[in-house]
């Protein structure tokens, strides 16, 4: 029993990495809201940042500035390089979720909301209100395709008899009205 506790406690940063990830991860897909999925986001990112440290961590080493004096020779130093990328990685982080946040701001101007669902049903919403609309001017300019064509088959050479006010009054006629 008490090697089982030294194995659990021993590797108690790797449990807390896992726990971190699950609750990031679970919080990103369940929740609906866009705050909420940056926090779970921001929770995943935490937990990867343990897990660098945790992985740099050299037993009984010490910080790598170098010592002089006896017994500076026999000293284990902890390799620098991980803490070094995991301090670049916070600042993206925290400019990464600033991003994130101010996207949410813009999301809540654009749609008065910032619930997934919500804003995705308003999404939808535009979408065929915008394609309605292309259909009808895709349809106006079928109609004036086709009269110019009309026009150009009945188009002999010949001038028109009619007088430039008919023909304005003529096409006026013709042209759907929205």
């Amino acid at each position: 029993m008490a090697e089982i506790a030294d194995n659990f406690f021993g590797l108690f940063n790797y449990w807390v990495v896992i726990v971190l990830m699950m609750i990031g991860f679970y919080t990103v897909i369940s929740h609906d809201n866009l705050v909420k999925k940056l926090i779970g986001l921001n929770l995943f990112q935490t937990a990867v940042f343990v897990f660098y440290i945790s992985m740099g961590k050299i037993a009984g080493s010490t910080a790598p500035i170098l010592m002089h004096g006896p017994g500076s020779e026999d000293v284990l130093y902890a390799h620098p390089l991980p803490h070094v990328l995991i301090l670049t990685a916070i600042v993206v982080g925290v400019s990464t979720t600033a991003l994130g946040l101010a996207l949410v701001v813009r999301i809540n101007e654009a749609y008065g909301s910032i619930e997934e669902d919500d804003v995705l049903a308003a999404d939808f919403e535009t979408q065929e209100a915008e394609s309605e609309t292309e259909a009808q001017r895709k349809a106006r300019a079928d109609a004036r395709h086709a009269e110019a064509e009309a026009d150009e088959e009945y188009d002999d050479g010949s001038e028109d008899p009619r007088s430039p006010e008919q023909r304005a009054a003529d096409n006026e006629d013709k042209e759907p009205r929205s």
